[in-house]
């Protein structure tokens, strides 16, 4: 009875969607030369303090961040100038015109 009510208040397109999982995604910047990187993006308000990477001693840097389902816009922040991903899935528009990296997350 419990389940069958429960299911019943679910819609069915709900049912098996995966809106509501994250997954870890790692991102991975080549800057040797840089002193400070991070991951800016709509999954965190275009924040610079909110992703730093850490930095490898390959000269690497890298982060790891849960992300949820979908299209995610995003930028390097390398010590402090905005930098495209030359790795990521495609390239975009932010809202204010301007070119961003694009990651699907599925």
């Amino acid at each position: 009875m419990f389940l069958e009510s429960y299911t019943s208040n679910i819609r069915k397109s709900d049912r098996y969607s995966a809106k509501g999982m994250s997954r870890v995604v790692n991102f991975l910047c080549l800057a040797p030369q840089a002193k400070v990187v991070s991951v800016i993006g709509d999954f965190n308000n275009w924040e610079p303090n909110a992703n730093p990477m850490q930095h490898q001693p390959d000269g690497g840097w890298v982060a790891h961040i849960p992300l949820h389902h979908g299209h995610h816009q995003y930028l390097f922040l390398i010590d402090g100038v905005s930098t495209l991903d030359s790795r990521a899935s495609g390239i975009s528009r932010n809202s204010k015109n301007e070119r961003v990296s694009l990651l699907a997350v599925s």
